[in-house]
């Protein structure tokens, strides 16, 4: 059993300063001294950003992320094409995960499965000058693996596969640019409909008309339906599957079966975080162990948050951080089951 901490990162302000302060924070920890371990060239000889390249797509989709890798680069004293190539989620590579996301009638709630080596500890809330104000947890620094805005819209992905990757961005960096730039289900699915996308996802949006899509997304297509549920396979580009898909379905089955019994935001959460329920995993060695749950509440602007099984939600409103109200949240304390390294809390 380890204990994992999450550190809480508040900012208000622009893109450039936020870069700047966070790169101020990682320089020297340990968490950046493991991004520049993996991310060495020698290490990842198919690993290659073209910085020219990706400066130009970012500009097109979102251009204040490239303030921000500006700032970062200044804050970490590295070069701005290191920087790029390490945060900016453009020609990334990702390893297969696991991960179940399910929305009822005001709430979203997801396990974000993967391995604990990749895990960051950061949770972030960000009001920028230019563009909507976000929370949730962050996954390659300027990435998000979830979260909310200040309109009420939430997202998450499921991992399908990464064969035939094209030229675009990976999951958490496409999650963090929907939340920056759009209000509500229909501009976010859009949105995932025009953005190059790197490998293959399931993105689940859902905003506080209760409206909920799935949208099915690879560098060869993209295809939207109206459904409340995703795990990590594809229900109409099936051709994209991979071939082992039998936990995927197992819990597909089981959350169309639990769904209807649900009476509350609590009740998801807890078939999400118990473990005996049967959705929360401990497969760590197979990157596809649960690190966090978390729910949100777009109506409430609320957060539920948890890192670990069997565990209470730590919630949060985001309501009231919006109104100017900080947190005062320096960590939040979690346990996995797992022998597996942390490298952020490790030197």
């Amino acid at each position: 059993m380890k204990k994992v901490t999450t550190s809480f990162l508040e900012f208000r302000g622009s893109h450039a300063q936020f870069g700047f302060e966070q790169g101020k924070r990682l320089k020297d920890s340990a968490l950046e001294k493991n991004y520049q371990r993996v991310n060495q060239p020698r290490k990842r000889p198919r690993y290659v950003v073209d910085a020219n390249k990706a400066e130009k797509t970012i500009k097109a989709y979102m251009p204040h992320l490239w303030e921000e890798l500006e700032g970062l680069s200044e804050g970490l004293k590295l070069s701005l094409e290191e920087t790029v190539r390490n945060y900016s989620g453009y020609q990334q590579e990702w390893h297969p995960s696991g991960c179940s996301i399910l929305t009822g009638r005001d709430y979203l709630v997801r396990n974000y499965d993967y391995h604990p080596k990749t895990y960051e500890g950061r949770f972030v809330l960000f009001q920028p000058q230019h563009g909507y104000a976000t929370i949730g947890p962050s996954q390659r620094i300027t990435g998000r693996s979830d979260g909310m805005n200040e309109h009420g819209l939430i997202i998450g992905y499921n991992f399908v596969h990464r064969r035939k990757p094209g030229d675009g961005f990976i999951c958490n960096a496409i999650t963090r640019m929907v939340l920056e730039t759009c209000k509500n289900s229909e501009e976010a699915a859009d949105m995932l409909k025009r953005v190059p996308h790197r490998h293959s996802f399931n993105y689940v949006v859902f905003d506080r008309f209760g409206k909920a899509k799935v949208v099915e997304a690879t560098p060869r297509g993209v295809v939207v339906k109206d459904e409340p549920l995703s795990t990590n396979h594809f229900d109409i580009l099936q051709e994209e599957n991979r071939y082992h898909l039998d936990d995927s379905r197992r819990r597909k089955k089981l959350l169309v079966e639990e769904k209807g019994r649900l009476t509350s935001p609590y009740e998801a959460f807890r078939l999400f975080n118990d473990k005996a329920k049967g959705i929360f995993s401990e497969k760590y060695t197979q990157w596809a162990g649960t690190l966090h749950t978390s729910a949100y509440l777009p109506k409430e602007l609320a957060v539920w948050f948890a890192v670990g099984s069997d565990r209470e939600p730590f919630i949060l409103s985001f309501k009231d951080w919006l109104q100017g109200k900080d947190t005062k949240i320096k960590q939040l304390i979690g346990y996995l089951n797992t022998d597996e390294e942390l490298p952020f809390m490790e030197s």
